[in-house]
C-alpha cells in the first residue's frame, strides 16, 4: 500500500497514476466528497488531517511506501515521519524544492528542517526538489484575461514544470522504491522562460496581447498582499531561477527538453486523457484530467485557452 498525503496538485497525480496502474493507494483527505476522482480512478480516502496524530497514524498504517507531499508545515510532515517510522513504513518519497536552514524564505528553512527530520528517522528515502509549477499562474487568471502579467521577476529566466509531470515521477519513484534511495532529483521543466516569454505564451495560445510589466519587489509584494497573500509571507512566493538546475533525472543541462527523457528513465509513460473542458476556468476547479504537458507551450495551449 502506498499512502499520498494530500490531494493538491502533486498529490493528486500521483495519486491516480498509482490507482489507474493497478496499484493499491490510499490518500489523505480532509473531505472525501470533494475527491470523488480518486475514488473513481480506484483509490481508497482516508479523512484525516496532517494536524492530527491519531488520523495520520490511521492512514500510515499498513503502508510499505509514503508519497510525502503537503505545504510542507514542518510540524505537520514531521508528525508523518515520526508516525511512519513507527510502523512498518520502508520509504519515503519526499516532495520538497530548494531548501536551506540558514533562508531568508520561510518555506525553504522548513522544508530543511523536515528534510533533516527524516534523515534523523533513518527511514530510506528519496527527495524531489521541483522548480516553479505551471499551474501557479492559474492565480493570475484574472489578470491574464485582462492582457497584463506583471514581476519583479525581470529577464530572469524560470524552468517551469507541469506539477503532473511531478505526480508522475513521485508515483514511478514510490513503486520501485529500490532503485532511488537517498537519491536527490532536482525536476525542472524542458525550457527556461522569462516572464516575458511566458506573456508572449499566453498571448498565442488566448488570441489576445498579454504584456508583461517589470515591478520591483515592493511592489510584487504589495500586490501579492492585495491578492490576500498574508503580509508575512509574500517572500515565499518569489519563483526562483531555474539556472542552477544543472542535475535533472538524465543528467542533461535544464536547456534541454530534459523532462520526458526523465521520464522515460523512470518507466513512467504519461497516461494522457480526454477532456474536452480543457479550458482555463474547468483548470481552476479540476487541474487533473487532462494529459500531461510536454512543454509550457503545450501546457498552455491544451488546458489553459478560453
Amino acid at each position: 500500500m502506498i499512502l499520498v498525503t494530500t490531494a493538491g496538485k502533486v498529490g493528486t497525480q500521483t495519486a491516480l497514476t498509482l490507482a489507474r496502474s493497478g496499484h493499491d493507494v490510499r490518500v489523505l483527505v480532509r473531505d472525501p466528497q470533494r475527491h470523488e476522482i480518486l475514488k473513481d480512478a480506484g483509490a481508497e480516502l482516508v479523512e484525516g488531517d496532517l494536524a492530527d496524530t491519531v488520523s495520520v497514524a490511521a492512514a500510515v498504517d499498513g503502508v510499505d511506501t509514503v508519497v510525502l507531499v503537503s505545504l510542507a508545515i514542518p510540524d505537520q510532515e514531521l508528525r508523518v515521519i515520526e508516525c511512519a517510522a513507527a510502523t512498518s513504513v520502508g520509504f519515503i518519497v519526499k516532495a520538497t524544492s530548494k531548501a536551506s536552514a540558514d533562508s531568508p524564505i520561510a518555506r525553504r528553512r522548513g522544508q530543511s528542517e523536515i528534510e533533516a527530520g527524516l534523515i534523523a528517522s533513518g527511514i530510506p528515502h528519496a527527495l524531489l526538489r521541483s522548480n516553479a509549477y505551471m499551474q501557479n499562474f492559474l492565480a493570475l487568471a484574472p489578470a491574464i484575461a485582462t492582457g497584463h502579467l506583471a514581476s519583479s521577476a525581470g529577464a530572469g529566466r524560470v524552468g517551469f514544470i507541469d506539477a503532473r509531470d511531478v505526480g508522475d515521477v513521485a508515483a514511478a519513484i514510490a513503486t520501485a522504491p529500490e532503485s532511488h534511495l537517498a537519491k536527490t532529483y532536482w525536476l525542472t521543466g524542458p525550457e527556461l522562460l522569462t516572464y516575458g516569454d511566458v506573456a508572449a505564451i499566453f498571448a498565442d495560445a488566448l488570441d489576445h496581447p498579454v504584456t508583461f510589466a517589470t515591478r520591483t519587489r515592493a511592489e510584487d509584494e504589495a500586490a501579492m498582499i492585495e491578492a490576500g497573500v498574508p503580509p508575512r509571507s509574500p517572500l515565499k512566493m518569489r519563483r526562483r531561477s531555474a539556472s542552477s538546475l544543472t542535475e535533472t533525472l538524465s543528467g542533461s543541462p535544464p536547456t534541454r527538453r530534459t523532462f520526458s527523457g526523465a521520464r522515460r528513465s523512470l518507466s513512467a509513460p504519461s497516461q494522457p486523457t480526454t477532456d474536452p473542458r480543457s479550458r482555463l476556468l474547468t483548470e481552476l476547479r479540476n487541474p487533473f484530467e487532462k494529459p500531461v504537458s510536454a512543454g509550457f507551450r503545450e501546457c498552455v495551449q491544451r488546458d489553459l485557452c478560453e
